[in-house]
């Protein structure tokens, strides 16, 4: 792309001086423009072949900083950089002095290159948002558009404080969802654990014991024989057992997320589940209502803010439901009875949505229907965790308690036939 330096005056009257990489002299001047400068000189900058591989090669240095440190900014970090961000430019701050402030501030080294980065990719002359697609893994498609509708609409700071509290939002509800599972599955690997230990090293001791104990001809009873059978075959394939164990969560996963069909699956296995199923929709529905409600609202079309939606909802079966409405919208047909016919929304989330169209107040009806979902996500996680301790701690028992029984039998016919 050629390489255009110019010479402009700010609005305090001082000279800047700078180079744009841009495709023709017009669109530098429209881009020094768009920075809030008046240019003075504009022309294109005829590098020797040396010269130009130099720069190459500069710039491609510049870029691979970043790479030192471990490429992984989290969401709280994304979210205080956003928030601090909107502070900053609401205050008056520029966006290039407020960006350089939040780089000395940030103690992730791969996220100081990022945002280092992104604003010598604006004082180049490129917008925020041009800048932030460079980064696709950091900040997503909804991140952008809203940066772009922001830009657009003159009101930056205001869509960068929508972003941080949806962010927020959103990892509160992943939070409250992580914490209701962290119960069961910690029960489940110590349930693991306890058997392994029982079947490998326990139960063996009590096989020799009963050889020793019973007489020619006597036959333990069939219980125990199965547990002392199980005990074997985990005993003497351990390696065999963890390899099928790790090799059946890989080809699962390879289903899942290779395939249409196994996700397709997965997804309607999730929402039919008894306890979780409704907790899983809730979370799907308030997602939705809430980036949708937050897209429209920061000025993002509503086609737009619909195709964004449909590739952060999660599920194949609400994606499908909002491609349907995406269709309607486009054909100027209601939101509301594509959504009535995929059978995930509910009737009360429906018909808020279509007095929201009624009215012309959809993304403040969006966000309703996101607290009021968001609420009932509370609740759920609160009950699932009261239902599910009881039941884990039945099951542990009964797992455990069945082994021991099948341990206790033969004494108990031992002890039968002494006292007989």
């Amino acid at each position: 792309m050629p390489l255009f330096s110019y010479i402009a005056i700010d609005k305090d009257g001082k000279q800047k001086e700078g180079t744009l990489e841009v495709t023709s002299q017009n669109e530098a001047i429209s881009r020094i423009k768009e920075m809030g400068f008046y240019p003075t000189q504009v022309a294109e900058v005829k590098d020797t072949p040396e010269e130009a591989k130099k720069r190459k090669e500069k710039k491609g240095k510049k870029k691979g900083e970043i790479g030192f440190a471990l490429p992984f900014v989290n969401t709280k970090e994304l979210c205080m950089f956003t928030r601090q961000l909107a502070v900053l430019i609401d205050a008056g701050l520029p966006l290039m002095r407020g960006m350089s402030t939040l780089s000395k501030s940030i103690p992730n080294v791969y996220f100081k290159g990022v945002i280092n980065d992104i604003g010598e990719t604006i004082g180049g002359g490129s917008t925020f948002s041009e800048a932030l697609a460079k980064h696709p893994k950091i900040f997503d498609k909804l991140y952008i558009n809203m940066v772009k509708a922001g830009e657009i609409g003159g009101v930056l700071e205001i869509a960068l404080n929508r972003l941080a509290e949806f962010q927020e939002k959103a990892e509160s509800i992943k939070g409250k969802v992580k914490s209701a599972m962290f119960y069961p599955v910690a029960v489940m690997i110590v349930a693991t654990i306890i058997v392994g230990i029982l079947m490998t090293f326990v139960i063996p001791k009590f096989k020799a014991i009963f050889a020793d104990m019973l007489g020619d001809g006597e036959t333990l009873p069939g219980f125990t024989m199965l547990v002392l059978n199980i005990s074997d075959a985990i005993r003497n394939n351990v390696v065999a057992v963890i390899g099928g164990v790790f090799a059946f969560f890989i080809v699962f996963k390879l289903i899942v997320g290779k395939t249409k069909a196994g996700r397709w699956a997965w997804d309607k296995f999730k929402l039919i589940l008894p306890a979780l199923g409704p907790l899983v929709r809730k979370v799907a529905i308030a997602r939705f209502a809430r980036t949708l409600g937050t897209l429209i609202s920061s000025g993002v079309p509503i086609l737009q803010a619909l195709s964004i939606v449909k590739e952060t909802a999660g599920n194949v079966h609400l994606s499908n439901a909002i491609d349907k409405v995406y269709d309607a919208v486009k054909e100027g047909e209601t939101i509301t009875k594509p959504l009535e016919a995929s059978g995930i929304f509910p009737p009360m989330v429906v018909s808020m949505i279509d007095i929201g169209e009624e009215t012309g107040a959809l993304p403040e009806m969006l966000v309703k229907v996101a607290d009021v979902y968001e609420e009932e996500v509370d609740n759920a996680v609160s009950a699932l965790t009261s239902l599910l301790e009881p039941v884990m701690i039945c099951f542990l028992a009964v797992v455990v308690g069945s082994i021991v029984i099948a341990m206790f039998l033969p004494l108990i016919k031992m002890m039968d036939k002494l006292g007989s």
